[in-house]
């Protein structure tokens, strides 16, 4: 059955027809910009390792060990029991840098040796000096190596003169670094009867790599 429609529903029917047509040329823009917007990413990724760095010691230029606390320090062995005014020991004290060890380092002057602590009245009367890598450490040859350090006395505090470098291995251990301790018993205030202890720490800071 036809519909007859009077030319205002007529007229109507066109603006809905326009409208909905319009509606679907502003959606299919929007569909088309949607459709043009594209991305794309790249990731980088860094590795980070940190070297090793240890040192550690001896007294007798073979077997080495961590001496990390003065509580654990080593026993230098001075010809030392019966000393007299005027009287100079000597000790030696090998340090390196151990098998894991992955870049070089040094001993500083003004913070690398110092004395940590001691003990007893003759403190105040023995001087002592360490040189570092003599021929020997003793009177002959003690001063044939570089003078690395030095105290007046074996009060506490840091006796450093001298930077000297410690060379880290390639999968050993380092090149040693002999350092020999010379102590000295002044010639006029020397006491008698008294035992003097006396610790010293040697420190190694790494150096930076390229």
């Amino acid at each position: 059955m036809t519909e007859n429609r009077t030319p205002e529903q007529k007229t109507t029917r066109r603006r809905k027809v326009q409208a909905v047509l319009a509606g679907g040329l502003v959606l299919g823009v929007g569909a088309a910009v949607t459709l043009a917007a594209w991305n794309d990413s790249e990731f980088a990724e860094g590795l980070f390792g940190s070297a090793s760095f240890n040192l550690e010691g001896s007294t007798d230029g073979s077997d080495y060990d961590e001496h990390d606390t003065a509580a654990e320090a080593a026993q230098l062995t001075f010809a030392a029991d019966n000393m007299t005014p005027g009287q100079t020991v000597y000790a030696p004290f090998y340090v390196r840098l151990d098998a894991d060890t992955t870049i070089n380092g040094t001993v500083e002057a003004s913070d690398g040796i110092g004395v940590v602590s001691s003990s007893g009245e003759n403190a105040d009367h023995m001087s002592y000096e360490v040189y570092a890598d003599p021929d020997n450490c003793n009177a002959a040859d003690a001063s044939s190596g570089t003078s690395v350090a030095s105290g007046a006395d074996l009060s506490t505090g840091i006796g450093s003169t001298t930077t000297f470098d410690l060379t880290a291995g390639d999968g050993a251990a380092g090149t040693p670094v002999l350092l020999c301790f010379e102590v000295s018993a002044s010639d006029d205030d020397f006491v008698q009867a008294d035992t003097t202890e006396v610790i010293w720490e040697v420190t190694a800071t790494s150096v930076d790599t390229p």
